[in-house]
């Protein structure tokens, strides 16, 4: 194969996929894996390290990956990433380390997140991974709110510097969005629960079922339970909906709770799991981006006949990973871009009937730099549908936030905190999209990293003039 092309990464094939849940890319064997680092030219400046988050030293693990030393791959990537076998699979690399990848200038980038995968599947090789252990003696005592991937960064590079850790998960399962929201077909959830085991075997101790804010305050966590600092990663769980007649009828759903339904509570395997769901023949969701095509994807594999995007913008515009739209289309998925819904429309018992759409152009750019979508008059028709999912983001939970004085928030209620993740409240940190809104699993992970480092600077300086 040219040296020009990334080695192909063997999948599914789209007609078999469609019907299933099972993972849609297989991975690179050793041999491809070999080939692939081969393509690596070392740089000396190391250009695709600024495009990761988490810093990793990516020519040296592709350098041992090239030698066939793959344990050795695997312990230069621990050094920085908490989760590779996740980062290597959901992580927008064409957007961030791959983008700046030397050999892509003549040709394909290396495949960084495909190697990454590589070696960390390599290192589970049907286990979970059991690192060295941190110091026994604590040097402090932090408490982490959130199981998503800042707050499990967060804890595990928290850990490894000695600290007695602690997280609190609002729900029965820690993982965060790598549980709820990424569906099984993209990221299984034995290899997020691996991860997390690795962390529970360093220290980490997870409690489940703590609402912060009901559970514990922040206050009390820090004044009564006596942690040094609390870090807040508890991500952007609040669905946005667009406020137009019908949202509330039956079969309407935000993408938040009809991926929770089918990834957390295990719906696609109904009735062997409790929780059911409910898919019609045909489908609508609202969106364009990787959420909307989980959810669109999903649905097919939930036995939709025909399962439809509905965008406002073009296919140049879609947030979207390119490599997600493609699987989309290869699977059936429908798009009906430059295309904005207008009203859901239901039958006499409440049901969803049909989504009331209004062809859009696209005219100058706003604030994002986007062009802005403008209504075509008189171009309304209707799709027919009896299942509608919005997927057009969501926001922070404001519980932690009212929970919290002396914590400010922006806004759209999200937690202010400088680049290192501090608060305006003393001794609290917040990291991931409760700061941002929501982002990548991978700038959440970067967030959850400057985090640790900060409360370990702060929680020793503090110890240190208590003496």
């Amino acid at each position: 194969m040219s040296q020009q092309v990334k080695h192909k990464m063997p999948e599914q094939e789209a007609s078999v996929r469609r019907h299933n849940f099972n993972e849609v890319a297989l991975g690179y064997d050793e041999e491809t894996a070999k080939a692939e680092a081969a393509r690596c030219l070392q740089c000396k400046n190391s250009p695709c390290r600024n495009g990761c988050p988490v810093g990793i030293d990516i020519p040296a693990f592709i350098n041992k990956v090239k030698e066939g030393d793959f344990v050795a791959a695997n312990r230069i990537i621990r050094q920085y990433n908490n989760l590779p076998a996740v980062c290597g699979r959901v992580c927008p690399q064409e957007n961030q380390c791959e983008k700046l990848c030397i050999r892509g200038i003549k040709g394909e980038p290396v495949g960084i997140g495909r190697l990454e995968r590589f070696v960390a599947d390599f290192s589970l090789g049907g286990t979970c991974p059991l690192p060295d252990l941190p110091p026994a003696e604590k040097i402090g005592k932090v408490a982490i709110i959130g199981g998503g991937p800042a707050s499990l960064t967060a804890a595990g590079d928290l850990v490894r510097l000695g600290y007695q850790v602690t997280l609190f998960e609002a729900l029965h399962t820690p993982g965060g969005v790598l549980m709820y929201g990424i569906p099984e077909f993209r990221l299984p959830k034995e290899i997020v629960k691996c991860e997390i085991e690795t962390l529970k075997y360093l220290g980490v101790e997870i409690v489940v079922n703590a609402v912060i804010g009901k559970t514990f305050t922040v206050d009390e966590l820090l004044n009564e339970e006596k942690y040094d600092a609390v870090f807040i990663g508890t991500g952007a769980g609040l669905p946005h909906f667009m406020k137009m007649p019908g949202e509330n009828l039956n079969g309407v759903y935000s993408a938040n709770e009809f991926l929770t339904r089918v990834n957390l509570m295990k719906a696609y395997k109904f009735p062997d799991t409790a929780t059911p769901v409910r898919v019609g023949r045909n489908v609508a969701v609202v969106g364009g981006g990787n959420v909307a095509m989980d959810s669109a994807r999903t649905a097919l594999r939930l036995g939709a006949e025909n399962v439809y995007i509905v965008y406002r913008r073009s296919k140049d515009e879609m947030p979207a990973r390119a490599e997600e739209v493609e699987h989309a289309h290869e699977e059936g998925v429908d798009f009906n871009l430059l295309t904005n819904p207008v009203q859901v429309i239901g039958d006499e018992a409440g049901w969803v009937k049909g989504l009331e759409c209004v062809r859009m152009e696209l005219g100058e750019p706003d604030a994002s730099g986007r062009r802005r979508p403008v209504e075509k008059a008189g171009s309304n028709f209707v799709l027919d549908v009896d299942t509608v999912v919005i997927a057009i983001g969501q926001g922070p939970n404001p519980l932690i936030q009212n929970t919290t004085p002396g914590m400010q928030t922006n806004k759209h209620g999200n937690i202010i905190a400088d680049d290192d993740g501090r608060t305006t409240k003393e001794g609290v940190f917040a990291g991931g999209d409760i700061v941002t809104g929501a982002a990548t699993v991978i700038l959440a992970m970067g967030a959850g990293k400057k985090a640790a480092a900060s409360i370990h600077e702060y929680v020793q300086k503090k110890k240190q003039s208590a003496q």
